[in-house]
């Protein structure tokens, strides 16, 4: 845990919180952190309903208050820490779901996969009639595309991952994943229009 500085432990919130944002002092912020972790923990407890996972999120909000702090103009850091607490922990949850789902979807495929002893996995298979003109199209989509596009339908990240990953916007990356599928159907289309 945390260990707070003890010269700044009788400076008061506002103090802390300015002193933070123009010098980015560790010390201050976990001066300031350490009064409230223990709602922290608690809020993230009654989210996550798991210690270990709340210690968790406790130390990465912690890591995700050192950048936030300083971009945002904050009057009453308890309740703005209550909100990104709570946010944070239903984007874990929303991811956590998401992950689930995608599990629940490949056991679900597998099992149809596996069903049909005819047809070989997906994987198995060269480049079919069918994935062919998919491929093609993919690569005439441009590059922030088609790796967005990969990144999540073929690697199953969330659009947070594939922001991070490219250090980029996610209304970017929601930006990117549009225009390709749009651009991918427009392409297929005017393939077998032409076949």
């Amino acid at each position: 845990m945390l260990s707070p500085d003890r010269k700044y432990n009788d400076e008061p919130e506002e103090f802390l919180l300015k002193e933070y944002q123009s010098s980015g002092n560790l010390e201050v912020l976990g001066n300031l952190y350490s009064r409230y972790m223990h709602l922290v923990y608690g809020v993230c407890l009654k989210y996550l309903q798991n210690r270990d996972d709340a210690k968790d999120a406790v130390m990465q909000i912690f890591e995700k208050l050192i950048t936030e702090v300083r971009q945002h103009d904050i009057k009453h850091f308890k309740s703005w820490l209550y909100v990104l607490t709570k946010n944070f922990c239903l984007m874990q949850l929303r991811s956590q779901k998401t992950t689930d789902r995608r599990i629940n979807n490949y056991k679900m495929d597998h099992v149809k996969s596996v069903e049909s002893l005819l047809e070989l996995h997906p994987i198995d298979k060269e480049d079919t009639e069918k994935d062919l003109p998919l491929k093609e199209c993919l690569e005439k989509l441009n590059e922030e595309q088609q790796i967005c596009i990969h990144l999540f339908y073929f690697e199953n990240k969330c659009y947070r991952e594939i922001a991070e990953f490219l250090n980029m916007d996610e209304k970017k990356v929601k930006s990117h994943l549009q225009n390709g599928k749009r651009n991918l159907k427009i392409c297929l289309e005017n393939r077998n229009e032409t076949e």
